[in-house]
């Protein structure tokens, strides 16, 4: 499944940003992986913190080869020592059975979070271990596909902006400005910063300043 967008939100946008417009022109649609089970979904990203794509997949594979099902209740019948041997930290581990036994128990309603505001669900994810806003962020629009998420958190959005708009740098004040511009489908801005800032248009440069080389 990929995240959903259609003519609706790229009109919205190209109207309201030449720049932007411009570059959802040269890229067309971008087809990103979104994961519809908010539990996976927590427990996806708690693995690939600090860590490649490449290795995030290898330790997800490990886990359904080992668990079969990732649920509650596979988790946590699981031991932490089981759950590092498939390639994660012991303290990812920890932080995935945590997880697991407060959705459990109840604590942690995982329904719940799928009706709160952008707000609420962020905060609601961003109490559990191992979990920060940014992580929270890229939840909600990679499984819960909210149509409005732009993180100040992201160094490659932050760099797709400065590429986009020619900026040295993009300070908080700065990124609410085109927040509010792209806002309500700044979630569909997001791929299309993120396209920019890993190359897809190859003439567009970053215009951060570049850190003096240290002398030998």
């Amino acid at each position: 499944m990929y995240f959903q967008y259609g003519d609706k939100e790229i009109d919205y946008l190209k109207s309201k940003d030449a720049r932007l417009g411009e570059v959802i022109d040269r890229v067309g649609h971008i087809e990103r992986l979104v994961d519809a089970d908010l539990f996976s979904s927590v427990v996806h990203h708690i693995i690939g913190q600090q860590i490649s794509m490449k290795a995030q997949q290898t330790t997800w594979e490990r886990m359904h080869d080992c668990l079969g099902v990732i649920s509650a209740e596979t988790i946590c019948a699981a031991e932490v020592d089981t759950l590092q041997s498939l390639g994660m930290t012991f303290r990812k581990a920890e932080y995935i059975i945590d997880f697991a036994a407060k959705v459990s128990s109840g604590e942690f309603d995982v329904d719940a979070v799928e009706h709160m505001s952008d707000n609420d669900a962020i905060s609601a994810l961003a109490s559990l271990k191992g979990i920060g806003v940014w992580t929270a962020e890229m939840i909600l629009l990679f499984c819960l596909q909210r149509p409005n998420i732009l993180s100040f958190d992201d160094l490659a959005i932050q760099r797709g902006m400065r590429m986009v708009y020619h900026h040295r740098k993009i300070d908080r004040k700065l990124f609410e400005k085109y927040r509010r511009r792209l806002s309500p489908y700044c979630s569909v801005a997001s791929l299309f910063f993120w396209a920019v800032s890993g190359g897809a248009i190859p003439e567009m440069k970053d215009y951060a300043p570049k850190k003096p080389s240290k002398k030998k």
